[in-house]
């Protein structure tokens, strides 16, 4: 029997040291930990994928809990049935006692297993969609209280009024413009728009 970790965290910037103490606590051998980093948009996880090829029957996982398995109720589930009974794996989830396949091999085991794993990949799935729809509400307040998100735009040169007017005299080619304001076009076309706008609110 060969013992294995696997650690997800959703980006980057998100530190997986707990999930890395937790393994190392079970003495799980740090060449047997797989490790995935991704955003939230993208779920390619090679790392997964190598651990999957490398299980055999009887081997032993450890995850630390049941939502590092997927992102969702569907794949949490099929991760689940892929790696029990299709490779015949044992799994040990570390923060549900409940969910460790070693435990109760009987029918009645094997049947409250599946059913809290059934109930644990509702409640994580259940629970990021409010995360994501309380975000969605926090900025959709915010926007409506004239809060701007993104990176904020580059001022305006300030002599832009004047390039504007050599360039609708001809004076100025579009290139030159472009220089001199240090903007793409489509940019340039968008700031002369709300500039037109402020010089039409300022005269009214």
């Amino acid at each position: 029997m060969n013992i294995y970790g696997y650690v997800r965290v959703s980006s980057t910037d998100q530190n997986e040291n707990r999930q890395m103490i937790a393994l190392r606590r079970v003495l799980v051998p740090e060449k047997n930990i797989f490790l995935d980093k991704q955003s939230g948009k993208d779920f390619e996880r090679p790392h997964y994928k190598r651990l999957v090829r490398k299980l055999k029957a009887g081997d032993l996982l450890y995850i630390l809990s049941i939502d590092r398995l997927g992102r969702n109720y569907e794949e949490i589930q099929k991760q689940w049935r892929v790696l029990t009974k299709e490779i015949g794996v044992d799994i040990c989830v570390l923060d549900m006692p409940l969910l460790d396949t070693r435990n109760g091999k009987d029918l009645m085991g094997t049947f409250i297993a599946d059913l809290v794993l059934q109930i644990l990949s509702f409640v994580a799935q259940n629970e990021r969609e409010n995360i994501k729809k309380r975000q969605a509400e926090g900025i959709a307040a915010a926007k409506a209280k004239g809060i701007k998100f993104g990176r904020p735009g580059k001022p305006l040169p300030g002599d832009f009024g004047e390039i504007v007017n050599a360039w609708q005299q001809k004076k100025l080619s579009i290139t030159a413009v472009l220089q001199q304001c240090d903007m793409s076009e489509a940019t340039f076309y968008r700031r002369l728009r709300e500039y037109k706008v402020l010089l039409d609110e300022k005269r009214g």
